[in-house]
């Protein structure tokens, strides 16, 4: 399985494949709300940041604290 990048955009079979979801599944969490995507013209894309959001809530909190204090860091130089 390719690895999921919090900063790329994905399209809905991208994230299906991933999540191993339907179509119909996919179309759910979209309109639910638990997946958050953007329309483009009459398509829809998905931030990584997303995938892994819903993946795994624990490892994504870690990795935006970790990409925070980076930045701060670096901002301080």
């Amino acid at each position: 399985m390719p690895e999921i990048k919090p900063d790329q955009v994905y399209t809905p079979k991208e994230v299906r494949d991933f999540l191993k979801i339907s179509e119909s599944t996919l179309k759910r969490f979209l309109k639910k709300e638990i997946i958050k995507a953007y329309k483009i013209g009459r398509q829809y894309r998905i931030w990584g940041s997303e995938i892994l959001r819903l993946v795994s809530p624990e490892v994504y909190q870690v990795y935006k604290k970790v990409k925070e204090k980076t930045k701060n860091t670096i901002e301080r130089w």
